[in-house]
């Protein structure tokens, strides 16, 4: 079995100046925009959500991060919060509007934390990442930053389930067990994919133009073979002939 291991390094807490908002609306959202912030609302444990205004520039760098743990700082106190929703614009880099939850230290989430690898498998296979990330259900402080599956002389065949990756302490899994992580086949050469694409396109009634340099070639050898043709004839000619007389 491939040795599996979760990042112990944990996501650390990244502090916002707050201001609460006063107006509402779209308007008031675009103003908001307009100087560099971001509208946002905060909830959670029972609490009556809060509507507040978050710093751009420093929210943007937070929230680069996956599962970014946020220390809100508003009107002199500091709640811990996680991104819920991120609205972004589709066009521009800017982000338009942020749910935050509200999580209290000691207390499980659940978050999905991304999965990289490791390692170099066996020669000629081809390794593929199946799932991006695996749902964890954590504690809010100890988030961690990645899941980590060495791939080291994986050969082909080899298929890792999420129900293999070992876990940090505390964690549990969500995600199914059963779930494929990684899946490591064999490389196909050049030739073979050549040949399936073929056999695809013709399954498919695909038909490519003959290129320019396919024709000349072409061109080139019913002229060779026209020459070849000629000789022969005239070669054969002789011997009839005197024959003849």
């Amino acid at each position: 079995m491939a040795t599996t291991s979760a990042q112990e390094t944990s996501v650390s807490e990244i502090k916002l100046v707050a201001t609460a908002r006063t107006e509402f609306g779209k308007g008031a959202a675009r103003k908001i925009r307009r100087d560099h912030n971001i509208p946002a609302v905060i909830y959670g444990h029972g609490a009556d959500p809060v509507h507040i205004t978050l710093p751009g520039h420093d929210t943007m760098m937070a929230l680069k991060s996956a599962n970014a743990l946020l220390s809100i700082e508003l009107d002199g106190r500091s709640q811990l919060a996680l991104a819920k929703d991120v609205q972004r614009d589709p066009i521009r880099p800017v982000i338009e509007h942020v749910d935050l939850v509200v999580v209290r230290r000691g207390e499980k989430v659940t978050v999905d934390v991304p999965v990289h690898t490791e390692g170099d498998a066996a020669p000629e296979t081809v390794v593929t990442l199946e799932s991006q990330t695996l749902q964890l259900a954590v504690e809010a402080t100890h988030i961690p930053e990645s899941v980590v599956v060495s791939i080291g002389g994986l050969r082909s065949g080899t298929q890792l389930r999420a129900g293999e990756v070992e876990l940090p302490q505390g964690a549990e899994l969500v995600t199914d067990p059963e779930t494929l992580v990684v899946n490591v086949t064999q490389q196909i050469s050049e030739e073979a994919l050549e040949a399936e694409l073929a056999e695809a396109e013709a399954e498919a009634g695909i038909e490519h133009e003959e290129s320019q340099d396919e024709a000349a070639a072409a061109a080139a050898g019913a002229e060779t073979t026209g020459a070849a043709d000629g000789a022969s004839t005239e070669g054969g000619g002789g011997p009839a002939e005197r024959d003849s007389e």
